[in-house]
């Protein structure tokens, strides 16, 4: 794998840090500005709502901008943001911050994922995607809790400030190991958008609402399920938390390299793995030792198919891959809230906290059911038999070099 995925990893684990660590210290961050915690939910809300505007509407406006050139600009607004954080005196001005450092999100992973594609052979870019997302799910082990560590002891504004420190050390990286991208040719907004009448596409944003707003509505409301349900104190549900952390990035290294093989299938056995895993809390959630074991489970399921969405959508709208791979950042948002307003519905239902899990596998199994939908026009559409004709082709090759050398 290039080192370039070694910035681009950088890049993430900053990205990824920022966007979770402020649910660690929102008491904090309430306290110090005199709001209220309902209104102090806004510094995570705003953030999400800049993923959502910014990733569609930078990447359309950078489309004639060489995607390296784009990177760095992304790491700069990036750093800016948070540095305008952890300076924010007042409450809207912090609002206003998370809303900045929320714009670049998707259109960096976007650019990053077609860059980190075009780094290697085809045959391993879901793998090499996989492993600039590793940034992201290496925050929730690293990162955040020593964000939320760092801004218990020194105060939350340090974590913002050095997170913001990282977003420059990600742009130098980015400047130095990430090599120089062909300019752009001639494009147009209206050619991109194309890509957008192809079904596949709008079923590729499908199976990320329903399928990842599965983990979203679990992972909302984690902390109560373990401590009042399972037994744990909340001291010990943050190493359970960095447990999570490692499944995720377990399941994003393997669903990368199965990605490379079979994406549509891997895409398939991962959400139905997800579905039977949120299931299982019906038995597991009142034992430590299982709901630990099924937390590691989850976040393994839940993140091992993000390869082959990613993989899908820069197939099916290769006429404009940095803005199809930007819009699925937006709509992994739109599935955090998602899963954790029906989460929430169930919760004050009266059903426990049990419920948002059995609840996010009805979730998986609507955005498997999208797939299975998405993989049979695959066969049927003019588009679809061309992508796996070509699939096949690309593959062909590699097996016929590596035959000769395991023979010898």
């Amino acid at each position: 794998m290039p080192v370039a995925l070694l910035a681009l990893a950088i890049a993430a684990f900053g990205i990824g840090t920022t966007e979770f660590v402020m649910m660690g210290l929102l008491p904090e961050v309430a306290s110090a500005l005199n709001t209220p915690i309902s209104t102090a939910s806004g510094y995570i809300s705003l953030y999400a709502l800049g993923v959502v505007v910014g990733a569609p509407v930078l990447t359309a406006a950078g489309m004639r901008v060489r995607r390296k050139t784009m990177l760095l600009s992304m790491m700069g607004l990036f750093a800016v943001g948070n540095a305008l954080t952890a300076l924010a005196p007042t409450h809207e001005s912090l609002l206003a911050a998370r809303f900045l450092a929320g714009l670049p999100h998707g259109t960096f992973f976007g650019i990053g994922a077609v860059v980190a594609a075009s780094l290697v052979a085809h045959d391993k870019r879901a793998r090499a995607i996989s492993l600039m997302f590793v940034g992201l799910t290496v925050a929730n082990i690293v990162g955040v809790p020593a964000g939320t560590l760092l801004g218990q002891q020194l105060g939350w504004r340090w974590t913002f400030g050095l997170v913001a420190v990282i977003g420059l050390v990600a742009l130098v990286a980015v400047a130095a190991l990430v090599p120089q991208q062909p300019k752009p040719t001639e494009v147009s907004l209206r050619g991109e958008l194309t890509a957008f009448k192809r079904p596949q596409v709008w079923l590729a944003f499908a199976v990320v609402v329903f399928g990842f707003a599965a983990t979203f509505s679990f992972y909302s409301y984690i902390k109560p399920l373990l401590t009042q349900v399972a037994g744990y104190t909340p001291t010990a549900t943050t190493g359970l938390l960095a447990l999570f952390g490692i499944g995720m990035t377990t399941g994003t290294v393997i669903g990368g390299r199965l990605a490379d093989r079979a994406p549509m299938r891997t895409l398939y056995v991962f959400l139905t793995a997800l579905a039977g895993t949120l299931t299982l809390f019906l038995v597991t959630a009142d034992s430590m030792v299982l709901a630990a074991i099924n937390v590691f489970l989850v976040g393994v399921a839940g993140f091992a198919a993000i390869p082959s969405i990613q993989a899908r959508i820069l197939d099916q709208a290769k006429e404009a891959p940095a803005l199809g791979s930007a819009s699925i950042q937006s709509t992994f948002n739109i599935a955090n809230s998602l899963g954790a307003y029906l989460g929430g519905a169930v919760v004050a239902a009266g059903f426990g906290f049990v419920a948002p899990s059995w609840t996010g596998a009805i979730l998986a199994l609507i955005g498997l059911g999208f797939a299975l939908l998405s993989g049979r026009l695959d066969h049927r559409s003019p588009h679809g038999s061309e992508i796996v004709a070509t699939h096949r082709q690309e593959h062909a090759p590699a097996q016929q070099r590596t035959e000769p050398s395991s023979v010898d």
